[in-house]
């Protein structure tokens, strides 16, 4: 990993660690909205909140095949996340793809039931007896970002704003 220190006041870099650890804890904490940021065919940007969750060291998140960000994304698989966290706004990144071997949609189901969705893994996605009003009717896919980029911005102290470059 690369690390570039972009703040402008003298502050350290900030440790890509600090980001993780928030990260890994906001899979545990409710309430906290990720917004997914995907470019549609002719350019335009779509953003959308989701429901992702940080696991083995990527964001996973679902959605709806007729989706417009499941759409945008079988066309060009880039994308970013970001989430505010407890003293670190993140942006996150890089591609994403489908997920449907069961090891992993049970390992991820496992994350969202824990937060409260009664959520199973069958047939390759996602079903679960509701979603979001926005997500569309089930099943859903489930997709990983994986990063190559992203930029951490504190918000408490100690505080900071840097980019992390992913050797992928």
């Amino acid at each position: 990993m690369h690390e570039q220190n972009l703040d402008i006041y003298g502050h350290e870099s900030i440790p890509w660690s600090r980001a993780v650890k928030q990260l890994e804890t906001q899979v545990q904490e409710q309430g906290r909205t990720c917004w997914l940021a995907t470019v549609g065919p002719d350019g335009s940007p779509h953003i959308a909140a989701v429901g992702a969750v940080w696991v083995d060291d990527r964001f996973y998140f679902t959605s709806g095949p007729r989706m417009r960000k499941s759409r945008n994304l079988a066309a060009n698989p880039r994308c970013a996340v970001s989430v505010s966290l407890a003293d670190i706004d993140v942006v996150v990144e890089g591609t994403a793809k489908k997920v449907s071997d069961m090891k992993t949609l049970e390992r991820v189901v496992k994350v969202y039931v824990s937060l409260g969705w009664p959520a199973e893994a069958a047939d390759g996605a996602i079903t679960a007896p509701f979603s979001a009003p926005s997500a569309g009717r089930g099943p859903w896919d489930l997709y990983a970002l994986t990063a190559t980029t992203a930029v951490g911005v504190a918000t408490k102290e100690p505080h900071g704003a840097t980019r992390w470059h992913f050797d992928r």
